[in-house]
């Protein structure tokens, strides 16, 4: 009887345990015609879904949080190869031999048994619908010459998540394929300088597909009010502010 009741004594304190980790982070809950989709904001570039009893991590970061203490992963997507997107150690701890890693090309050459998917690639993935779309700079510029992210390269992502289209925008400025996005429920923008966009570029962004809800994330020391304030007389787009630095 004292073996069972250390033994449970331990997995409360565990699950306790994992439970902290994950209640460190700011999340927000929405209805979808399915159930709700449970957003995590987990910090710069790094999210997670849970919806429909499946969890998504996109761009998993181990600076960000241990991942060992976070559910383990039905479906990964990796937006592009830079090391604060494409982590392997984090990756390591929320794979299993069940999980669905969907990579863009360069990401693919990095790790074994991933899904590629390049712009204008559509799947359906666990039920999901997946579309891999561009996500690359036109100004800024790495010593003056090269794009931090070169066109055709990176992939920005738009699920299906029980009739919620969202936008997981990777690195990317506001490019003009963005206007053929089509109702756009949820939207994350990143916002660093000088890798992606200015509050201006990303104003500009949300505009050309008008998201109903916008995030921007990975934003580092940017001030989220300027993006308020270029926004304010647009209604159409909620702009909500989350710990994304």
């Amino acid at each position: 009887m004292k073996t069972i009741g250390c033994l449970l004594i331990c997995f409360v304190m565990v699950s306790g345990m994992a439970g902290a980790v994950h209640a460190k982070f700011e999340t927000d809950v929405i209805q979808t015609t399915t159930g709700d989709l449970k957003i995590t904001f987990i910090g710069h570039g790094t999210l997670m879904f849970q919806f429909d009893g499946r969890t998504i991590h996109v761009d998993p970061f181990g600076q960000l949080a241990d991942f060992g203490q976070l559910p383990k992963a039905d479906l990964v997507l990796i937006t592009h190869e830079h090391f604060d997107h494409l982590d392997s150690n984090a990756l390591a701890k929320v794979r299993t031999e069940k999980t669905t890693l969907v990579l863009n090309e360069a990401a693919a050459k990095q790790v074994t048994g991933g899904t590629l998917m390049k712009n204008g690639d559509q799947q359906t993935i666990q039920g999901i619908p997946i579309e891999a779309v561009p996500a690359y700079n036109i100004i800024h510029l790495r010593d003056g010459k090269n794009p931090f992210h070169p066109k055709g390269s990176g992939n920005g992502y738009v699920l299906t998540l029980g009739g919620k289209r969202v936008y997981v925008a990777g690195d990317t400025e506001n490019i003009p394929e963005m206007k053929n996005l089509r109702n756009i429920d949820i939207a994350f923008l990143p916002m660093n300088l000088p890798y992606t966009m200015t509050p201006e570029m990303t104003a500009a962004a949300a505009l050309s597909f008008k998201p109903k809800i916008l995030y921007p994330y990975h934003f580092g020391e940017t001030d989220t009010n300027q993006l308020i304030r270029l926004l304010k007389d647009q209604p159409e787009i909620e702009v909500r502010i989350r710990a994304m630095k």
